[in-house]
């Protein structure tokens, strides 16, 4: 059986002021990315490293902002390995093995 009393939450209303508070907030404690235990992001490696992920293997060749141009050479999946091989552009936060 329902209870006849409705529970009323109490809540502020949300104010401009409030908003750019909140937004400051979030901006002066930037969020900042750690690799896992034994692993680099791919951006921290220099030109012609070589790296491991848990699939693939390859070379970085170069490195912009967002993305880094790297040839793959070795592929754990034997069905997929011509989509793989060759050269890919990836995320240069890809936490990778330095090899």
């Amino acid at each position: 059986m329902k209870s006849t009393k409705s529970k009323k939450l109490s809540r502020r209303p949300i104010t401009p002021r409030r908003i750019t508070t909140l937004a400051k907030k979030a901006l002066a404690n930037n969020f900042k990315m750690k690799p896992a235990q034994g692993k680099v992001f791919l951006e921290s490696l220099e030109l012609g490293s070589l790296f491991a992920t848990s699939h693939t293997k390859g070379i970085l060749i170069n490195i912009t902002e967002s993305s880094a141009l790297v040839v793959i050479t070795e592929c754990n999946n034997k069905e997929e390995e011509s989509f793989y091989l060759g050269k890919r552009r990836i995320a240069c936060r890809t936490e990778v093995i330095k090899v």
